[in-house]
């Protein structure tokens, strides 16, 4: 099919140009048109939601602490170093990967994941509007666990895509409201750990196909979407590199089909972004939050794709943006009983690098080479398949 052109408008200069009176920082224009102008809204996108036991066992340290949370579970003060930089979007998008519990427990991690559904609400409170709820953990504990999830981010007030508890709910297209345009968010998984989707609910959860990506995309466009945000849980994990398969299938979607972004996770690392005719392709954006058993050093570090769409007559230009991230841990006894270092890490904690370095006047010579270490491998990752000639750029450059 022919797609239409699509201009980038790559600096926020040329949107000061456009929006007379704005105020440019980190966050780029306000998203507001100015009188008469084109319509305008920008999306926050991050990666891998994962609840690993630390994370569970640190939310009851910080519940005990603040007194908050159900059942005495805080997930808030560890999400909390990413508020800033969600919240400012139109719209934020989450990927939640694992299955939830009841608040009590029992809990478990990995491989058949059962997480405290105090988690959602956590990431509501940071900003999140919604999140893809399709992974290969999705039917970890079949069509229950899938039910028990969904009722979590219902609750929390997050809308979802890619699994369903009815074919009615996986019938109907999610499609919000941003800013006045109808943007459609659909997503799909490559598999499930070796479970096969049941037979008489073959509608639970979306497995990755492209003609069923396109026929989502018609269906959403046929709902009333203006744009359409696909969601892709795919790649192999803990590999920065963009698979063969991941980048054929990108680009075919980026080609044939009217999608406006597409958004990947599954790898657990940051993998590069590239635009294709015109089409945003971010491989992966790494881990949100998790804490794997051997904690690798990519795992932690993840990505947050800013986007600021603009409608150019009948299409939409995208100019891509990033802000990594990175999880503390605190370190592990050593195994002879030696004390830690009084300046050691505490607590597990998710942080907006850009943030922790340009406000830490308190950090330690460690971590401010560990935080500049995740910025810069970071961006080294996102620009490896050549995105910077297409503008992509960081939502505030590394401090000095």
């Amino acid at each position: 099919m022919t797609r239409p052109s699509r201009r980038l408008i790559a600096t926020c200069a040329a949107s000061l140009v456009l929006l007379a009176g704005t105020a440019c920082g980190p966050f780029g224009d306000d998203g507001d048109a100015a009188d008469g102008g084109d319509p305008t809204f920008t999306v926050a996108a991050a990666g891998d939601i994962l609840i690993h036991p630390e994370l569970t066992e640190q939310a009851r340290k910080d519940g005990k602490a603040t007194g908050k949370g159900e059942k005495g579970i805080d997930f808030g003060p560890m999400m909390a170093g990413i508020k800033p930089v969600i919240s400012k979007a139109d719209l934020g998008i989450c990927h939640f990967e694992p299955v939830v519990g009841a608040p009590g427990g029992p809990f478990q991690g990995f491989p058949d994941f059962v997480v405290p559904p105090q988690i959602t609400t956590a990431v509501k409170a940071v900003g999140y509007d919604q999140c893809s709820s399709v992974s290969n953990h999705s039917l970890d504990h079949g069509p229950e666990g899938v039910t028990r999830t969904l009722n979590a981010l219902d609750k929390a007030g997050l809308r979802h895509t890619g699994t369903a508890r009815t074919k009615a709910e996986a019938d109907k297209p999610l499609i919000t409201e941003v800013k006045g345009v109808k943007v459609g968010q659909i997503a799909f998984a490559l598999g499930f750990n070796g479970r096969q989707v049941p037979k008489d609910k073959p509608w639970i959860a979306n497995l990755t196909d492209f003609d069923r990506i396109a026929a989502a995309e018609k269906k959403a466009r046929a709902a009333g979407a203006e744009v359409v945000i696909l969601s892709l849980h795919w790649g192999k994990e803990h590999q920065p590199n963009a698979a063969a398969q991941q980048i054929e299938l990108g680009r075919r979607i980026a080609k044939e089909t009217g999608i406006n972004l597409v958004i990947g996770h599954h790898a657990h690392v940051v993998q590069p972004m590239e635009k294709v005719d015109g089409t945003w392709i971010a491989y992966g954006l790494g881990n949100q939050i998790a804490r794997h058993d051997a904690p690798s050093g990519l795992t932690e570090e993840g990505v947050i794709g800013w986007f600021e769409f603009r409608k150019d007559g009948d299409d939409w230009d995208v100019n891509a943006k990033y802000a990594p991230t990175f999880t503390e841990i605190p370190p592990e006894p050593d195994e002879d009983g030696a004390a830690l270092p009084k300046d050691a890490v505490k607590d597990h904690r998710l942080l907006d690098v850009a943030t922790a370095l340009r406000d830490g006047d308190k950090l330690t010579t460690q971590q401010r080479a560990r935080y500049r270490l995740a910025f810069e491998r970071t961006q080294g990752t996102l620009l490896n398949r050549g995105a910077s000639k297409d503008g992509l750029e960081p939502l505030e450059k590394l401090p000095d």
